[in-house]
């Protein structure tokens, strides 16, 4: 039952990330769609955490695919903080919009975090249970 909730929290986050990308695109002061770029990097971003996974033999120590996979990873995600702000200062996107984006990044990018820390534990978790 604790992994219904979680996947359930998961979810609510998800949807309250997306909601503030999509506010910070079409309210009618905003009006300018750019921001939805972001989306490509939250689909990057677990990529490399996903193979380095698959690839490591052991869980409990460090090696170099893992750390790869993180610095990757970490450039993705600062590259998403990134282009808000490259579209604000270049006034394509306002400023608003950007904060409103920037929050609904900091949303996703934790929800997937904490998808990784539910359910990427180990190999005793099975999606046959849903």
């Amino acid at each position: 039952m604790a992994g219904i909730k979680a996947l359930v929290g998961l979810s609510f986050s998800g949807a309250i990330g997306l909601t503030f990308l999509l506010l910070g695109c079409a309210l009618e002061q905003y009006g300018v769609y750019w921001p939805l770029f972001v989306l490509i990097f939250y689909v990057l971003s677990p990529i490399p955490t996903f193979i380095s996974r698959r690839l490591s033999d052991s869980t409990e120590s460090s090696s170099a695919c893992r750390e790869l996979a993180y610095f990757i990873t970490t450039g993705i995600v600062v590259s998403a903080f990134g282009l808000p702000i490259i579209l604000a200062r270049k006034n394509t996107i306002q400023w608003g919009a950007c904060g409103l984006v920037m929050t609904g990044n900091a949303v996703i990018f934790l929800t997937i975090l904490g998808f990784f820390v539910v359910f990427g534990g180990g190999d005793d978790f099975s999606w046959e249970q849903w």
